[in-house]
């Protein structure tokens, strides 16, 4: 035992007496999130106004006014008061900005002054002052104070348009914005892992569990509650060798999720990433698709159903849609063939539920978008039909909550409103949003205020992979938010329940999760990771690797020794290889004339001395084997003796040819 403690003590000695122990940080949750806070070029709602004006090093980013109130009365906590006499009244502290110097002198009139100082003016007042002083006035805006009257009431809060810095009319614009419709996108964080674009994202309704899959074929799981400020996810998925994942969704209670890839099997999980099912694939065979237990071709997309847990919806590029059973993996509910303008298969891209689970909406190769109502005795028959509703492949669909609206996105570039109630055209077309990737959706806002997509990545453009956002009363462009400049966003999100915005870039060689948050409106989710320390290693952690004297002291540990060389060997040697003797070319050696007509010595010899001829390249064929011809006749051999005495003599016709000369 002594030994044992001497050998702890000799370990514990090689680290410092604080490793190990638990000591809460230090670091305040206002400086976390000025470390995850977004530039301001990226807040700006036009792209091109950042650049137009300037803003001081202590401006705040485009925020509510609550937020730039707060966060102000925070920095301005921490002012130290310049003069010691300011605090009055029994040495009690003051609150909220500290107070200019004041000269102690009494009242002009010989009054009795009633309540705290005033602050120095420019003008006489006469009259005394009633409850605490007002801030400084216009804080750097060069405004001076104007009212002579009396005060009352508590001081007037700073106000929320000027924050220490230049006002401009793009600030002011990005106040109203923030004041209206408070999109949380002061802070930012980063979820990474992924090594191609990330196409696929989901949220669990909770908002404590989010999943990403991507084209590198791989499906990454985050937990809030368990991860720290280093994001990393605890497990990775590969649903199936070689196929991209195309799109990932919750179960209504949150306890499984659906996985989509490029195979044309789709495959249930539980919340843990334990594989609990895999749904069959059909025959290719079958020409009518209604007949096949299941898809024949790769997925597009997949949805779970919003209110009932044991049904989900597949779209598929052999141009069906299905609806399936969770707890029957062999066989499909209900197969929808979209009406076509032509006998075929045209793949439908992308699906869609209604938020009460009642409509199906498919985007169809061709361009039409199709809408079925699920009713007693419904069939493939579409109940709406939009034909031509874009001029590319759709690659995004989304029902408002009321379901009369249908929002549609497109690889032409576009996003379309549509009113079901009048499809003829569409309410409005929003233009210029580049969309490159399959998977490029278009969603709402929790109050359905705001409904937002996100850009491509072109090449001849410099503005990268935007956010583009929307209101839907007046049915126009609200703001445009710099995600990446590089990077293509593709999947969007807002949880309402968080209140934070989600966002998936990528390109070929990288890929990753953006999450928007306002430490000030949203809640948990990335708030709970950010402010948590990766845990400090212990001594429980150190590990001591055990040193091998003999590692090969047993046969069972003994490493099989190659037999490469061995082979080689072999190979080498003729006797063991039985390889044949090859013909000399150069000179002869072991017995073996090198360049001669024979192999061996002894045939060279009776070549050059004429006792050895080779005639038959000289000899005609014919005359060889006619003579003997009369030796065959007279000593017949094998099979004619036994027929001589039988065999009819032959008889030839005789030629003619002098009679016809004649």
């Amino acid at each position: 035992m002594e030994d044992e403690a001497d050998i702890y003590d000799g370990v514990r000695a090689q680290f410092p007496l604080s490793f190990g122990k638990q000591s809460k940080s230090q670091t305040s949750l206002e400086a976390i999130h000025n470390a995850t806070r977004r530039s301001s070029s990226n807040l700006s709602s036009d792209p091109s106004a950042a650049t137009t004006h300037t803003k001081s090093t202590n401006d705040l980013p485009s925020i509510s006014s609550s937020s730039k109130s707060w966060l102000l009365s925070l920095r301005n906590s921490k002012i130290p008061n310049p003069d010691p006499t300011a605090d009055r009244g029994g040495g009690s502290s003051t609150m909220g900005p500290p107070r200019p110097p004041l000269p102690v002198e009494s009242d002009e009139d010989g009054g009795v002054m009633v309540g705290p100082p005033r602050p120095p003016e420019e003008k006489d007042d006469d009259s005394a002052m009633i409850g605490p002083p007002p801030p400084p006035v216009g804080l750097g805006s060069g405004e001076e104070g104007d009212d002579d009257g009396e005060m009352i009431g508590p001081p007037r809060p700073p106000p929320s348009s000027n924050l220490g810095a230049s006002t401009s009319e793009d600030d002011s614009d990005e106040d109203e914005v923030g004041n209206r419709f408070r999109i949380p996108l002061s802070n930012e964080i980063v979820l990474k892992g992924h090594t191609k674009v990330v196409s696929a994202l989901a949220v669990d309704h909770s908002g404590s569990r989010v999943l990403s899959g991507s084209y590198d074929y791989t499906v990454r799981m985050y937990d809030f509650q368990g991860m720290n400020s280093r994001l990393q996810s605890f497990r990775q998925l590969e649903p199936f060798e070689g196929h991209q994942v195309r799109n990932l969704s919750w179960s209504p209670s949150g306890d499984r999720f659906l996985c989509v890839t490029g195979s044309a099997q789709a495959k249930i999980y539980d919340r843990d990433g334990l594989t609990l099912g895999e749904f069959v694939k059909g025959d290719m065979y079958i020409r009518d698709l209604k007949n096949t237990k299941g898809h024949i071709s790769g997925l597009t997309w997949g949805e779970w159903h919003p209110k009932t847990k044991e049904t989900i919806l597949t779209s598929s590029e052999d141009g069906s849609l299905r609806i399936w059973d969770v707890n029957d993996f062999k066989s499909q509910k209900q197969v929808i063939k979209p009406k076509l303008a032509r006998p075929g298969r045209v793949p439908v891209t992308t699906c869609a539920w209604d938020r009460e689970g009642k409509c199906i909406a498919g985007a169809i190769g061709d361009g039409s978008i199709q809408i079925w109502s699920i009713k007693p005795g419904w069939g493939s028959r579409p109940d709406i039909y939009i034909d031509k509703g874009h001029s590319d492949d759709i690659t995004g669909l989304k029902f408002s909550g009321d379901g009369r609206v249908l929002l549609s996105r497109s690889f032409d570039g576009s996003l379309k409103v549509w009113d079901l109630r009048k499809i003829k055209e569409p309410l409005k077309v929003f233009e210029d949003l580049p969309n490159n990737y399959g998977q490029t959706n278009v969603a709402f806002s929790p109050d359905e205020q705001l409904f937002f997509t996100g850009t491509s990545v072109e090449r001849e453009s410099s503005s990268g992979g935007l956010l583009c956002f929307y209101d839907c009363t007046n049915l126009e462009l609200v703001s445009r938010v710099g995600i990446s400049a590089t990077c293509s966003v593709v999947q969007c999100a807002w949880h309402p329940k968080l209140n934070q915005i989600f966002a998936t870039v990528g390109d070929k060689g990288q890929g990753g999760t953006h999450i928007l948050y306002d430490p000030t409106i949203s809640e948990r989710g990335a708030l709970v990771c950010v402010a948590r320390a990766p845990r400090k290693k212990s001594i429980d952690d150190f590990e001591a690797k055990p040193v091998v004297h003999n590692p090969h002291a047993l046969p069972l540990f003994r490493d099989q020794p190659s037999r490469k060389r061995q082979r080689e060997k072999i190979l080498k040697d003729p006797l063991k290889s039985h390889k044949p003797e090859l013909p000399i070319t150069g000179p002869g050696f072991g017995g073996r004339v090198g360049a001669s007509q024979g192999s061996l010595l002894t045939q060279y010899l009776l070549k050059k001395g004429g006792m050895i001829k080779e005639t038959w390249m000289e000899e005609d064929p014919r005359e060889a084997i006619l003579k003997y011809a009369g030796v065959a006749a007279n000593d017949p051999k094998f099979i004619a003796p036994a027929y001589a005495k039988t065999q009819p003599e032959p008889v030839f016709q005789t030629s003619d040819s002098d009679e016809e000369e004649k």
